[in-house]
């Protein structure tokens, strides 16, 4: 018995047949009908060979105790038990039970159907409406790559028309530049008619005139053509007014390095002077219209636009006179006996006018500054014919360069010798101490009002120039030189 008893401890069929219940229990509702009765079929044998083994170590332990032995734990456990069993209701009982048990599976697998049926039927329609979003989405990204395309064509159309435009506005400018061009060749050429020299301060077209008639024009070109038009007076102011009045300084003069350095002067007074103009023109008008200005658009802007449409509010002749009274006290050209300063007024007058008008470019135009004895610079500044091409220094400035902030945009013109900077101490000395007089040589008067202030002295011609030479003191040059070394002197 106890071998019996072992072999089915270590046959563990009872612990195999609670997990195959367990297992039954887990799956039972997921299970179809035949699987659930097949699990029922297993665990039935199963137990039934557990009973059997139970049944044979019963047997085996009632006889080890004899023939008596176990007789009343036989009556009344196993032998009611046994009755039970094989009753006809413990027979009918398990039946309906079973029945019972077969319905709820079939009810089970039902609706185990249904639900899958359900879920399959709700994954289709999920599968239905992901392919029309899909078909949505596509068509919503065909509709996005039209709409971009048509930006782009759009952009294109809009870059064209722009181009168009840029380039309607540079044929405006060129057409603005041409006509300002023809008005200074038509202005010139009105000007080489004219009849003899004399006539310098009466001519057809005066600065002021030139204004009065560009004016108009100014307020309608861009800063592009107006700056091109200036550039065109400046260069014709180099070509030909400097020219005449360097003949005219000609008959008062016979060094032309004087009569050169007469007009640069004159030159660099006129832009100082026309600059210190516009500046207060401009405080004035500022003053002006600042009570009445409305609008967006800036003060600064109202202002220049009423400047450029009114520059004949600019007193021309004011600054004539300064620039006359300034060149009297210049030490490198004052006091010359034989010639005043008037003679060249309409010179002045026009570089005055194109300086003036240079101040309302965005940005303006001005003139560099030169002094004698610097160094020569190729970028600002073309040597004249009579200039020694060795030479490192400025001897002394024929015409000044044109500036526009840092960048040269027109070439002046410089004299370049060795020995440039000595040379002009003894220029700067030599004027100094000529013999002072106010009567001039061959009856020339003064027309513009200016006072020189002279201390008299005995009428002197072209050629005694060379007398006061011999006059020169030592001490003085060594003065002069001194001064003019530690920045004294005026430039």
């Amino acid at each position: 018995m106890a071998d019996s008893l072992r072999r089915l401890v270590n046959n563990e069929c009872c612990r195999i047949l609670q997990e195959k219940l367990e297992t039954w229990y887990k799956d039972y509702y997921m299970n179809s009908c035949d699987q659930n009765l097949n699990c029922c079929c297993e665990i039935i044998e199963l137990n039934s060979r557990i009973q059997g083994q139970l049944f044979t170590i019963l047997s085996l332990t009632a006889q080890e105790g004899g023939h008596y032995a176990g007789v009343e734990t036989i009556k009344s456990r196993l032998l009611p038990w046994l009755g039970t069993c094989f009753s006809n209701s413990s027979i009918g009982k398990p039946t309906d039970n079973n029945f019972n048990l077969l319905q709820e599976s079939l009810e089970k697998d039902r609706q185990l159907r249904e639900l899958s049926a359900t879920r399959e039927r709700e994954i289709q329609q999920l599968d239905s409406e992901l392919n029309s979003t899909r078909v949505q989405l596509s068509m919503v990204q065909q509709e996005l790559t039209s709409l971009q395309a048509q930006e782009e064509s759009r952009q294109r159309s809009l870059d064209m028309l722009t181009d168009y435009e840029r380039q309607l506005r540079t044929l405006k400018d060129e057409i603005a530049v041409l006509s300002a061009e023809k008005s200074v060749l038509q202005s010139r050429l009105s000007r080489s008619r004219s009849p003899s020299p004399d006539t310098h301060c009466s001519r057809p077209s005066s600065p002021i005139k030139k204004e009065l008639a560009l004016s108009p024009l100014a307020n309608r070109l861009s800063c592009v053509s107006r700056k091109a038009n200036l550039l065109a007076r400046f260069s014709e102011a180099y070509a030909q007014s400097r020219l005449e009045a360097q003949n005219l300084l000609k008959r008062y003069i016979e060094k032309m390095e004087t009569v050169q350095r007469i007009i640069y002067i004159a030159a660099v007074e006129s832009f100082h002077v026309a600059k210190m103009a516009f500046r207060h023109l401009k405080i004035r008008v500022r003053k002006t219209l600042t009570p009445s200005h409305i609008g967006a658009e800036s003060m600064e802007d109202v202002v220049m636009d009423y400047i450029i449409c009114h520059l004949d509010l600019y007193d021309v002749q004011s600054s004539v006179n300064d620039v006359i009274r300034a060149m009297n006290v210049n030490p490198k050209i004052s006091f010359p006996p034989e010639v005043d300063f008037v003679v060249i007024s309409c010179f002045i007058k026009e570089i005055c006018c194109i300086a003036f008008a240079m101040q309302t470019l965005d940005p303006p135009l001005d003139i560099a500054f030169g002094a004698d004895g610097e160094i020569f610079n190729d970028c600002k500044y073309r040597r004249s014919c009579d200039s020694d091409f060795t030479a490192p220094l400025v001897f002394y400035h024929v015409w000044p360069a044109l500036m526009e902030n840092e960048t040269v945009i027109m070439k002046g013109e410089a004299v370049t010798k060795r020995g440039a900077f000595w040379s002009s101490v003894r220029n700067v000395n030599r004027s100094r101490s000529r013999s002072l007089s106010p009567v001039q040589h061959r009856g020339s008067t003064s027309k513009s009002g200016v006072s020189r202030s002279r201390s008299p002295s005995p009428t002197r011609n072209i050629n005694t120039s060379e007398g006061t030479k011999a006059r020169k003191n030592k001490l003085i040059f060594v003065k002069h030189s001194m001064l003019l070394i530690s920045g004294k002197s005026c430039s």
